[in-house]
């Protein structure tokens, strides 16, 4: 091929990048607006409502003493809720926006950190496109999307974590590198701290991350040289005896005991009967997660990402960061095939703990999914950067003009056509919301002016979504705690169904 024709094929893939990853921005971006604006529709249910009392009536540091010593133990996840519930309703409403936000800076910062490892130029707006389009099926994909994004108890035991993960990885990489020990004993103390966090946060992220870090930290140990100090190691071995530490304290708080005193006598985990139990749960689950193929998505965002990567700049030798430094090639490929025993594996300890909570029913409560499903998406997006990478280098080498163009065509197709695919939940997702939160405003405005006039038994009609429940869910009002809750915060004795 010539000259003249390599340059202009170089051009053109140049103007279409910009085109593919500004669709894909603008797509995946448009799903996640939708779910930062229904935030503002988001009306109390479930959980919320006792969160919402206790934040106003017993303050941050009451909520998160109550949890720890009557409810479950979740010192962290009490301390988040008095947050977010401080402040009334308020706090609730833009969470999903804090998250997304979060999420995606998150997400663009280690996907840069990642590229560079593989000695290529990282594209912005590619990687904007790659983060949003992942939060998107991540969101949306599963069966309790309301659940995933919008319900704050939810997003606070089983979203959020996720975000710490990510921040808190970035954090490591930093720490590791850093030449001076003081700044490196600081990153190190912060990693046992966010570990003990997340232990009383949510027991889920607890194990998978644990599992992460404990792989990583055995991988990082100099005498297999796939690392070269023990400064990795140190920082897994932190938060690893962070998140123990955290588990303990949740596991032996009086709240955990009292929740664990409530539930009936059963066999152990351990019994044949129930490991069975739990492996056809396990089943039934990733039936259920790949049945939905939009989680391809990060997948074919990841193999366009990898395609555009470097073409705006001279590539680097393969193995070396653009610094020049080489890169551990052996442990570059042990962390690409860590993802796999670690979403199998968390994805069992999920269910396991599920099982232990709910019972045969438990693996149903898919919000929990979250705290793998996250894992499993970056990791088939990293996957599609390194066939993205190789084909481009190899398409290079071979001199095909036609082939990176109809590459990145095909890549972007396939993301938006996984994104298209979310749109019916979605839609139905917004009509249900926002549909429920006009109604609940009318009520709330009857009950607060019915309260108001010194009535104390006041009519309410549930307005359930999201499969939650919600007051009335059981016959005996004795073992109603929804609508015990939704009483004590309009200041009343008692509700009645109307």
């Amino acid at each position: 091929m010539s000259t003249a024709s390599t340059e202009g094929n170089r051009r053109f893939v140049r103007r279409l990048l910009p085109v593919a990853g500004g669709s894909l921005v603008a797509a995946a971006g448009a799903l996640i607006a939708v779910g930062c604006f229904l935030g503002l529709y988001v009306r109390p249910t479930s959980d919320d409502w006792c969160a919402a009392w206790k934040s106003r009536d017993l303050g941050v540091l009451g909520i998160t003493h109550d949890f720890y010593a009557t409810q479950n133990g979740r010192i962290t996840n009490a301390f988040l809720s008095g947050i977010v519930y401080g402040d009334g309703l308020a706090g609730m409403k833009i969470l999903p926006t804090v998250i997304a936000v979060a999420f995606t800076v998150g997400l663009v910062l280690l996907g840069i950190r990642f590229l560079r490892c593989l000695g290529v130029n990282p594209p912005v707006l590619l990687l904007v496109a790659a983060s949003l389009a992942v939060q998107a099926v991540i969101y949306y994909g599963g069966t309790r999307s309301y659940q995933v994004l919008l319900w704050a108890p939810a997003t606070i035991s089983h979203t959020i974590p996720s975000v710490i993960g990510v921040w808190a990885l970035l954090l490591g990489i930093w720490t590791v590198r850093q030449p001076r020990a003081a700044v490196r004993a600081g990153g190190f103390a912060a990693a046992f701290l966010i570990g003990f966090a997340i232990g009383t946060l949510s027991e889920s992220f607890s194990l998978v991350s644990g599992l992460l870090a404990a792989c990583v930290g055995l991988l990082a140990v100099p005498r297999l040289k796939l690392a070269q100090t023990w400064h990795p190691f140190t920082w897994c071995l932190l938060w690893c005896s962070g998140i123990v530490c955290g588990l303990i304290v949740l596991t032996t708080s009086p709240g955990a005991r009292w929740r664990r005193a409530q539930q009936p006598p059963k066999e152990s985990m351990l019994s044949a009967g129930e490991l069975r139990g739990t492996y056809e749960d396990w089943l039934h689950m990733w039936d259920t997660v790949t049945g939905q193929w939009a989680y391809l998505g990060a997948a074919a965002v990841g193999v366009l990402l990898g395609l555009g990567a470097g073409l705006a700049a001279p590539v680097p030798a393969p193995g070396k960061r653009e610094s020049g430094r080489a890169v551990p090639r052996k442990m570059l490929v042990a962390l690409l095939l860590l993802p796999v025993p670690v979403v199998v594996l968390g994805s069992f300890a999920v269910v396991v703990g599920l099982r232990s909570g709910y019972g045969p029913s438990g693996w149903t409560y898919a919000r929990t999914w979250t705290n793998y499903l996250v894992p499993m998406e970056l990791a088939l997006c990293a996957y599609g950067v390194l066939l993205g990478v190789w084909a481009r280098r190899y398409l290079a080498r071979q001199g095909v003009a036609v082939a990176l163009p109809a590459g990145i065509v095909v890549a972007a197709g396939l993301t938006l056509a996984s994104l298209a695919v979310l749109v019916p939940s979605v839609k139905q997702l917004t009509t249900a919301t926002v549909t429920r939160a006009v109604a609940w405003d009318a009520q709330n405005s009857r009950i607060r002016t019915e309260a108001a006039a010194g009535a104390t038994d006041l009519g309410y009609r549930p307005m359930y979504i999201g499969s939650l429940a919600e007051p009335f869910f059981t016959s005996d009002y004795r073992r109603d705690w929804v609508a015990a809750c939704v009483s004590t915060w309009y200041g009343i004795e008692r509700i009645h169904r109307l």
